[in-house]
């Protein structure tokens, strides 16, 4: 895996992934520049480069994608209890750990491993928002606090509530196009550092890049 511990005080020297030790891992790749914060709890995923993750956030068996935002007390991708046993309580599966069995029930672990939540690129997720089982969700979007989403966001959409519906356009839908054709979070090091202020002026962004 991808990942290494650094005080918080060299965290802008490092291009590899900086994660908080109180954080548990587990089977999860992070690209360069992403940093994951306390008391995470991340299995089986996949976190694109510059990502970052505040405290207490779960995710479970995600693609993540670049420069995202993630805020404290998310949940992405909640796992599934079967109901359909006589119990739903973990026992059945976890057998192990109750001496029921000598191995635990794989099926269910994989059983919850089938519809991932896909997250695009520039994606903002807010404080204590939850992201339910096979959601994908649109590059640039924004999922306000609070908001349970359930089913698929657009690209550029502003989401919020529970369930989560449509709260706005971020942008016009020609703005939201031609940035995603541009898609400058492909762009490599060397080419942000050199565009990089760019970034905070909308307009010219896109008669420069958007033709």
């Amino acid at each position: 895996m991808n990942f290494i511990h650094q005080p918080k005080k060299e965290k802008i020297q490092l291009s590899k992934p900086i994660v908080d030790p109180t954080s548990h891992i587990v089977n999860t790749y992070a690209g360069n520049w992403t940093s994951i914060g306390p008391a995470n709890k991340i299995i089986e995923s996949k976190i694109g480069d510059y990502t970052y993750t505040m405290d207490d956030v779960t995710i479970n068996y995600a693609e993540i994608g670049k420069y995202c935002s993630i805020a404290s007390h998310v949940c992405i991708n909640p796992v599934h209890h079967p109901m359909d046993r006589v119990t739903q309580h973990h026992m059945t599966y976890r057998r192990i750990a109750y001496r029921f069995a000598d191995t635990d029930d794989e099926e269910i672990f994989n059983w919850r491993r089938v519809n991932r939540v896909t997250i695009g690129h520039d994606v903002w997720i807010g404080h204590g928002a939850i992201i339910m089982k096979g959601v994908k969700i649109g590059n640039g979007a924004v999922i306000a606090s609070g908001a349970v989403v359930t089913k698929d966001v657009k690209p550029y959409t502003i989401v919020g509530g529970v369930p989560a519906q449509l709260i706005k356009e971020r942008f016009s839908r020609g703005v939201a196009e031609k940035l995603q054709l541009i898609a400058w979070w492909n762009w490599p090091r060397e080419v942000m550092e050199e565009r990089f202020y760019e970034l905070n002026d909308l307009e010219m962004f896109l008669e420069k890049y958007g033709q």
